[in-house]
């Protein structure tokens, strides 16, 4: 009796292991080839992602027959990857060398962290008080906050690391700006704070002599200046360029490619929906279209006086404009740098930027021959540069003459560099801030 019920025990043993056996196979590798139907049935269904229903167009760039239908296995794991990501940038907030907080206090600010740093905002609602996020890059844990309700004096102040973003572009933003940066001081000379860095939104004509005597360099506290605009204080040891990015304060969105972003022919030639200023290189380029016949070839939308304020269809129409262009006219306005040219880079059509320097201290083409627009320049932007808008209908005649597939190729070469425009920004931003830092801290 004993002995059956000795082979009884190791009979069920044995089948419990079975079990065990075919089950974690089931988990491991069954998984894995029903995830392509499970997945192709959700895109049938339309199911959105979370960033496509935070209004992000969602996809990825991949080789040079990419498909995004196609690959489902490679889509799971990069779902698994971001999520693996997400647990590790929470599990290693106590781990990093180093903690920066960003105090965004500009527009510019939401370009830095959701179209750089790829960071996500909580709540996701835009007229919300108060957002916050967090990212780990390199050694560095960053937190973000912006919104209304961060106002100086009325935040805990936990961290030794600041990046403060400010707009600097116009006199009353000038005086708004510099409180926040006598707040800061405070907070610096109470030892409640350590380092602080700042990125600034400049002066169209690059008059920024207000923030002068907050910098280090001048007996200030300001250890480190990111300057939107080719601003001649740039020196990449103290003061680096940082770029304007897209217009984050008209709501324009994070884009990531779509298959048909890349791979439809595009309607129109170029496009061009802006103020025309009198007596402009606007007007100029607007003569030129009308006299060769190519503004019927162009989506061409011109209003005489600026409008700041964006509505949902003027957005949506000029996205269109952009996903249905092959190229994006980029006429100089107060400065050569505009928003225009990285909404473009967003959307795969090519800026065709006019290469010259406007009016104020911005930079000198005499001395520095990659003025204006260094940044760029410098990391080998593959746009059109031109000095004159006679030079557009050379342009446009031999955009009639590439085929699609030739097209294709250009938008994919644009979407990669402007990707890694981002990336390679990112890196830099975090490799400034760690060697200044760390490096005080020593000392």
């Amino acid at each position: 009796m004993r002995l059956t019920r000795k082979r009884l025990c190791s009979f069920l043993i044995a089948l419990y292991c079975l079990f065990s056996l075919y089950a974690a196979y089931h988990v491991f590798f069954g998984r894995r080839r029903r995830a392509p139907a499970a997945s192709s049935r959700g895109l049938r269904k339309g199911v959105a992602p979370a960033r496509e229903r935070r209004g992000r167009e969602q996809s990825t760039l991949g080789s040079e027959e990419w498909n995004p239908w196609e690959g489902d296995e490679k889509n799971e794991q990069q779902h698994r990857f971001k999520t693996s990501l997400q647990i590790l940038n929470k599990s290693t907030k106590g781990k990093t060398d180093f903690h920066v907080q960003i105090w965004g206090k500009a527009a510019i600010g939401l370009y830095l962290w959701e179209h750089i740093f790829e960071g996500l905002l909580d709540p996701t609602d835009v007229t919300a008080q108060w957002r916050e996020g967090n990212s780990v890059v390199g050694r560095t844990y960053y937190s973000f906050i912006t919104g209304p309700a961060v106002v100086p004096g009325y935040f805990p102040v936990d961290v030794n690391n600041v990046v403060l973003i400010l707009n600097g572009r116009e006199k009353a933003k000038v005086f708004y700006a510099t409180q926040w940066l006598l707040y800061a001081q405070n907070l610096v000379q109470t030892q409640k704070l350590q380092h602080l860095a700042v990125v600034l939104l400049g002066n169209e004509h690059c008059h920024n002599e207000w923030i002068s005597q907050f910098l280090k360099r001048n007996g200030g506290f300001v250890e480190l200046l990111f300057i939107i605009y080719d601003s001649p204080w740039i020196n990449d040891m103290d003061i680096f360029q940082w770029p304007l990015g897209v217009a984050t304060y008209r709501n324009f969105p994070v884009v990531e490619a779509s298959w048909s972003m890349l791979h439809n022919e595009r309607p129109y030639l170029c496009n061009f929906l802006g103020t025309i200023y009198e007596n402009s290189s606007r007007q100029a380029l607007i003569n030129i279209l009308k006299q060769d016949g190519n503004a019927k070839l162009c989506w061409v939308s011109a209003r005489e006086q600026w409008q700041p304020q964006e509505t949902n269809e003027s957005l949506k129409n000029y996205q269109d404009a952009l996903l249905q262009s092959d190229l994006t006219l980029c006429p100089v306005g107060v400065n050569t740098e505009c928003y225009r040219i990285y909404e473009a880079c967003s959307y795969g059509s090519v800026p065709v930027v006019e290469d010259i320097m406007t009016a104020g201290s911005c930079g000198n083409m005499s001395v520095n021959h990659n003025a204006p627009l260094q940044l760029l320049k410098s990391m080998d932007a593959p746009f059109i540069f031109i000095k004159n808008w006679n030079e557009l209908p050379a342009i446009l005649e031999k955009e009639k003459t590439l085929i699609l597939q030739e097209k294709i190729q250009r938008r994919k070469m644009l979407l990669h560099w402007y990707q890694h425009f981002k990336t390679e920004l990112k890196m830099r931003f975090t490799n400034i801030l760690e060697s200044s830092f760390l490096m005080n801290n020593k000392g």
